[in-house]
């Protein structure tokens, strides 16, 4: 897979980041979703960027969880595979990955301490 540059907007910045062209729709759709997130935490009162991207990873975060155990009442016949599920793991630790650097290049100088993965 080759890597391609894409510029995303987050949190009124624009950033930079690299992905293949096959998971760049997906890079996309998580990127204005966090966006939306960042930005409904400010609107609610978060002053600071890196509080409301904590805020906003948290309730992305609790979205995934209430989905996986939703899924898991489900019955069998409605499972995805073992492979999907790998894969979808996969693509979640990719973009806990990406959002890890992105909390570090949000990060603002002289904020009371850098956020370490």
């Amino acid at each position: 897979m080759s890597q391609q540059r894409i510029e995303v907007t987050l949190a009124g910045q624009k950033i930079t980041l690299a992905t293949s062209a096959e998971h760049e729709p997906l890079l996309r759709a998580a990127c204005v979703l966090v966006d939306e997130q960042i930005q409904l935490a400010i609107n609610g009162g978060n002053r600071s960027i890196e509080r409301a991207s904590m805020m906003a990873a948290l309730k992305i975060a609790g979205d995934f969880i209430t989905l996986q155990k939703n899924q898991s009442q489900q019955s069998p016949s409605s499972t995805v595979s073992s492979d999907e599920v790998a894969r979808l793991h996969e693509e979640i630790r990719n973009l806990e990955e990406q959002v890890d650097a992105l909390m570090q290049t949000l990060s603002l100088p002289g904020s009371p301490r850098p956020i370490v993965p």
